[in-house]
């Protein structure tokens, strides 16, 4: 497939550095990620539309996608659901829409995390690191039962919670919950999101029982429950498990 001369792509095919694809088709933002990124030792891929990033997507398979919601062609949020139809790969979203229910609407179509413009280098390059070590906690959860951070190991095959060496015993709804927050772990899950994997489909109504369940698992494997280093609120959004940086 060719690429259109207007975009430019730096990956190199046995090259040892990530690769992140921009899609955005603003000149200043798109001259501040790539100097960023490169910056930072990251191959970098732009594209200026939401087809040509679908396209980039398969052909160039990206370590991680940073995707503008404000394209010429495609909404940013279609793009997040087309890619999800067979990718997993992070998306961070940027926008100048800060609203929480388009923070919501982004995440919940498959997006791993939102930046409201303007942002910061610092801020970007955070949500880049956690994003990469989402896939990669991903893909060691999905070849390795077991799960451990700090204090916490949780065996996720004989269903087994150890807190500081003891044995801490769950629910079921609390094991799915922690199982969930795990797997995704460095990714924001909404409310929605959370209820659908935990509790069902039709539980969508039901926002509350997140907000209980987090409560009941803070209190059996935070240090502080009132300062948690695990399970992270997103204001009026959801949850996130935190890893290590």
């Amino acid at each position: 497939m060719t690429v259109p001369s207007t975009e430019s792509s730096t990956k190199s095919a046995n090259g040892p550095k990530p690769t992140i694809l921009v899609i955005d088709d603003e000149p200043p933002l798109q001259k501040f990620l790539r100097v960023t990124l490169t910056s930072q030792n990251f191959n970098v891929i732009e594209a200026l539309t939401g087809e040509s990033g679908l396209r980039h997507t398969a052909n160039d398979q990206p370590d991680l996608i940073i995707l503008d919601l404000g394209l010429p062609d495609i909404d940013g949020v279609q793009v997040t659901k087309r890619i999800r139809e067979w990718s997993s790969i992070p998306i961070i979203v940027i926008s100048a829409r800060g609203k929480e229910q388009d923070k919501v609407v982004a995440l919940d179509a498959g997006a791993d995390d939102y930046l409201t413009k303007p942002f910061g280098v610092a801020e970007l390059m955070a949500r880049v690191r956690v994003a990469l070590r989402h896939i990669a906690t991903a893909n060691q959860t999905s070849g390795d039962s077991v799960f451990e951070q700090g204090h916490l190991r949780v065996d996720l095959a004989r269903r087994e919670v150890t807190v500081r060496g003891e044995r801490v015993h769950l629910t079921p709804n609390e094991f799915r919950l922690l199982t969930v927050l795990i797997k995704n772990a460095g990714r924001v899950m909404t409310h929605r999101q959370l209820l659908r994997e935990v509790w069902g489909p039709g539980s969508s109504d039901q926002s509350h029982y997140v907000r209980v369940y987090v409560n009941q698992l803070r209190q059996k494997i935070e240090r502080d429950p009132a300062r948690p280093g695990f399970i992270l609120t997103e204001t009026g959004i959801g949850y996130r498990f935190q890893v290590d940086d």
